[in-house]
């Protein structure tokens, strides 16, 4: 199995500080945060998407792909009454898989919850559609730079759009795409009723990431959830993508969090 680490965790390290510290440890990727890099990935030039690529070549460690992709700019949401404000969601979606693409990454993961929100006055169905609409222009991108755009279920404590993985597979098969899918984060599916191994079969072949947390918001193994049953379903399935580390609770620091993560996943995956 492959781990990765998001990248957001290194807060205040240099990007080539991070690829080396996560290849030292053994990590086959690294996950970035665009929100990390620049306000809008249009800011960062070509020279720069460039140099990434370049950095993670010398330290032998690849780009996973982006996620967090909403964070900045300001202003966007997949799923707002406002046909104008969703144009310009839709073609800042078309920039993120080009810079996913440009940097060398293959995954783009859509969590963003606040920026999804069914709005008040707003039907379900409504925001489905526009959502989808939203995503259009952009699916098609991907299949051209062989990007996996994963829509990410989350849980409604976060968001009230897209709770679950049944209906993020729902939502991912209208584009009729292998370049359109979703992402599984154990986080999120602790809010789920059936058991975490059980929705990864149910899953499988839908998913093409998946993200490795605990339901404490911190890192695999610092926590109550247990990754053994975890690693035998995604080896029953045959899944092969990366396995990332994200976590949303910093307090131990980027270098215990990165060590004590794949520490632990590789004795659940060995």
């Amino acid at each position: 199995m492959k781990f990765a680490i998001c990248n957001e965790i290194y807060r205040g390290w240099k990007l080539e500080d991070t690829l080396a510290h996560a290849a030292r440890l053994g990590y086959a990727a690294v996950e970035l945060a665009p929100f990390t890099l620049a306000d809008s990935v249009t800011a960062v030039p070509t020279h720069e998407r460039q140099r990434i690529r370049q950095m993670a070549e010398r330290n032998q460690i690849e780009i996973a792909g982006i996620h967090w992709v909403l964070v900045k700019p300001e202003g966007l949401y997949l799923n707002h009454p406002d046909p104008a404000l969703r144009g310009r969601t839709a073609r800042y979606f078309c920039d993120l898989v080009d810079f996913c693409a440009d940097v060398g990454g293959k995954v783009m993961v859509v969590g963003s919850p606040k920026q999804r929100n069914v709005l008040p006055g707003v039907s379900f169905e409504q925001a489905w559609d526009w959502a989808t609409e939203t995503f259009r222009e952009a699916a098609a991108r991907a299949k051209e730079r062989r990007i996996s755009i994963c829509i990410e279920p989350l849980a409604n404590t976060e968001t009230n759009f897209i709770n679950t993985a049944a209906e993020a597979i729902r939502f991912a098969a209208a584009f009729r795409s292998p370049y359109f899918r979703i992402i599984l984060d154990v986080k999120a599916m602790c809010s789920e009723a059936k058991p975490i191994p059980e929705l990864i079969r149910g899953a499988w072949p839908h998913f093409g990431h998946f993200h490795a947390n605990d339901k404490n918001l911190k890192g695999p193994g610092f926590g109550d959830v247990d990754f053994h049953p975890i690693a035998r379903a995604l080896k029953e399935v045959g899944y092969e993508g990366y396995v990332s580390v994200e976590v949303f609770d910093f307090e131990e620091g980027a270098e215990v969090i990165a060590q004590r993560s794949i520490d632990y996943l590789r004795r659940c995956f060995e």
